[in-house]
């Protein structure tokens, strides 16, 4: 099963590094191979998001992530996504911004990390909301109780997640982004228009999704069959998402998946600033934290280490302050890449101890593994 899973991820690997050596010899495939250590060290809470969401999909759909969804992570996060910030922050074409990468590193690369400010408040935001609305939600399971108790209390007050992330963005759009950091200036109203674009992105796209999520079930739990609905088995459990519920989950899935590659894409430019070297070595990174998605889906990892989730939804929660934070400080990489691994191993260890406390082994069975093992 490993090897099903990684495969791919493996013959890319070869192939990208072979290629890597060939273009640019021994150099550009140490570099290659170091943006690939990057980008799954920054992006592991990644898969376990992805994860916790893929497994509300069907089949199809769950396909169509590991298709469609890889080339939007690969070519248009790590290829078009700077090419873009670019032309929009010099004001240029799109061929010309493509000149420019291609024939002046230097100004790419200056013109990339002067746009941080914005990047930064609008996945800050972004992962900020994902965070609160998270610990707000009352759960069956409870890892640090201590804090989710009293937040899913508060958590009753439905636009709490939203107050409290229009504070954070005023307070970041006055003190932080004053004395941006990259040399960048005031960048106050920058940062707060990204922040609202990150907030209305999140409410629009996460609205939708489970907006026709609660419709279907709804639909289900009346008997109805509407059109697209999620596929049954033969005891009538629902397998998975399908239809335009799919589809909304599918658009919010893939713009969690973009607000984690911001800080990947930003933190390349500390080792290279050639494009094409960075969209490779991403690359490479970004289709193992795919192959790690399915995996944690096919082997019901989530339902089996019940706080997983949790602790990756703690490092989202990181990550945002620390976006944030970026835009006036530097942090290391290295940080941000530890803080997302530490919080989902000891949210890891915590379900482990759990499991043994209960007599539970920790190999899931359940409908959702037979369901994931098609894709």
């Amino acid at each position: 099963m490993l090897l099903k899973t990684f495969g791919w991820s493996f013959a890319i690997t070869v192939a990208g590094l072979a290629l890597a050596g060939v273009l640019w010899g021994w150099q550009g495939l140490a570099i290659v191979g170091i943006l690939s250590i990057l980008e799954v060290s920054l992006s592991f809470d990644n898969a376990v998001i992805n994860a916790g969401i893929l497994r509300k999909m069907n089949a199809f759909w769950q396909k169509i992530f590991l298709t469609v969804g890889i080339l939007i992570a690969v070519f248009g996060m790590r290829v078009v996504f700077p090419v873009v910030i670019v032309a929009i922050t010099a004001k240029l074409g799109p061929i010309e911004a493509v000149n420019l990468a291609i024939n002046d590193k230097a100004q790419y690369e200056e013109l990339v990390t002067s746009a941080h400010p914005a990047i930064a408040a609008f996945g800050g935001v972004f992962l900020l909301m994902i965070f609160l609305d998270f610990i707000f939600e009352d759960r069956d399971y409870k890892w640090l109780s201590w804090i989710e108790k009293p937040m899913a209390k508060l958590g009753k007050l439905d636009t709490l997640s939203v107050i409290i992330t229009l504070v954070v963005l005023m307070v970041s759009a006055m003190t932080v982004a004053t004395e941006a950091a990259h040399g960048a200036g005031d960048k106050s109203a920058t940062v707060l228009l990204s922040g609202v674009a990150g907030l209305i992105t999140y409410l629009v796209v996460a609205g939708i999704s489970g907006y026709f999520e609660d419709k279907l079930e709804d639909e289900d739990e009346e008997g109805e069959e509407p059109a697209g609905a999620p596929a049954k088995k033969g005891n009538g459990a629902v397998v998975g998402l399908a239809g335009k519920a799919a589809f909304f989950m599918f658009l919010y899935l893939e713009v969690i998946d973009a607000s984690f590659s911001f800080d990947g894409v930003i933190s390349a430019f500390a080792i290279t600033n050639d494009i094409f070297e960075m969209a490779l070595g991403l690359g490479i990174g970004a289709m193992y934290i795919r192959s790690l998605t399915v995996f944690l889906v096919r082997k019901g990892t989530l339902d089996d280490y019940v706080y997983l989730e949790h602790g990756a939804h703690y490092a989202i929660g990181a990550l945002a302050v620390i976006l944030l934070v970026t835009i006036k400080y530097e942090i290391p990489e290295v940080v941000t890449g530890l803080v997302g691994v530490a919080l989902i191993g000891l949210s890891f260890a915590s379900s482990v101890i759990r499991n043994r406390r209960e007599g539970k082994p920790g190999d899931s069975s359940g409908a959702q593994s037979e369901v994931a093992s098609g894709v």
